[in-house]
């Protein structure tokens, strides 16, 4: 429970950080404006001109916001190849999410297939009710029933917790930043004012980069928040600890390009080849019994002694946590299970 409430507390934080500093960036470009107008600065251009021009720059953002909102779900069906399954076309698979979406109290998503081999899942949609849940038919295969139903959970929590929209709205931050620095760059034409503009630009830059960290680290939130929705969902961590490890060490052998829903998978296919690279360099390390293969006991051990090591400062540029790091998370809460730390009442704050 005292993770839980960690991890809500520094979602929280996230997002206040993120709007904070665009809110910091657009009193400072407004105080910049004021004061070279009232001290007739920007030669002949009012603050008139400036809220036009702002103004301009939201409307484009916005526009440029609704679009990505309008016509990303169709980008991600053509790329992802996706087959919608019919009704009774697979009952398990249907059963299961139905029961899952209405313990979540979320609407059913429509339900889809990828031909494709590597062991995955996502949602996206638009809204609640026009979502989507796709499934790979290497999950299918590569995993078991109480693996595949805690992945399938893990995707029913993005949908409780409207990752979608939150991520969708939270991305334009930095475009926002970013378009607001260069009109501040570009406003002020005498040498007197260089200075304070561009000292407003390079701050409007740097809300940018910070803005797309903050992002970063917000997805890897929502992440740990959607595994903990379906540890505390199932009553049944381990089979994610287990899926997540299949679905690492089974992304990490494919050699197609990631799509563009990758940003929406359970795991991100270009940081599993990273952590498994990784590993594989200790390769006889981890091999137990010496058979030349690391099985999913093995790698689990291996990502879990990735704790022990440096690497977890190098995901701050990863939409992902490190699957070794999410596996420790699904430990400490099965851990609570079994303590009966967590309360009957914990799911409806999760």
């Amino acid at each position: 429970m005292a993770n839980l409430g960690s991890l809500k507390r520094s979602m929280a934080i996230t997002l206040i950080l993120i709007f904070g500093l665009l809110f910091m960036l657009i009193v400072l470009i407004f105080e910049l404006v004021n004061y070279f107008y009232l001290d007739t600065g920007f030669e002949d251009r009012s603050i008139l001109y400036w809220t036009i021009q702002f103004s301009l720059i939201f409307g484009l953002v916005g526009i440029f916001m609704l679009i990505q909102w309008a016509i990303a779900p169709s980008i991600v069906r053509w790329s992802a190849r996706l087959i919608y399954l019919k009704p009774g076309e697979n009952p398990w698979l249907e059963q299961t999410v139905k029961v899952l979406a209405d313990q979540a109290k979320v609407p059913m998503p429509a339900l889809a297939i990828s031909k494709n081999p590597t062991p995955n899942a996502f949602v996206f949609g638009r809204t609640r009710a026009s979502s989507t849940l796709a499934v790979h038919t290497g999950l299918l295969e590569q995993l078991n029933k109480d693996e595949i139903k805690a992945v399938l959970a893990h995707e029913i929590g993005h949908l409780r917790h409207n990752d979608v929209l939150v991520m969708t709205i939270v991305s334009v931050i930095p475009l926002l930043a970013f378009m607001l620095a260069r009109s501040i760059l570009w406003g002020g034409r005498r040498d007197r004012d260089a200075g304070a503009i561009i000292a407003v630009a390079v701050l409007g830059y740097v809300v940018y980069i910070v803005s797309q960290l903050l992002i970063l680290k917000l997805s890897r939130q929502r992440e740990y928040y959607a595994d903990s929705y379906s540890a505390v969902a199932t009553k049944d961590p381990h089979s994610l600890a287990s899926a997540l490890a299949k679905i690492t060490f089974g992304l990490s052998l494919s050699r197609e390009k990631p799509g563009a829903a990758r940003a929406f998978y359970i795991g991100d296919p270009v940081k599993a080849k990273s952590e498994v690279d990784e590993i594989m360099k200790n390769k006889n390390k981890y091999d137990l019994d010496g058979d030349g293969v690391l099985d999913e006991r093995e790698l689990r051990k291996a990502m879990e002694e990735q704790a022990k090591t440096g690497r977890a400062r190098m995901e701050f540029m990863s939409t992902h946590p490190s699957t070794f790091k999410r596996i420790m998370l699904l430990m400490e809460i099965e851990e609570d299970m079994k303590h009966g730390e967590l309360g009957e009442n914990i799911y409806k704050h999760i």
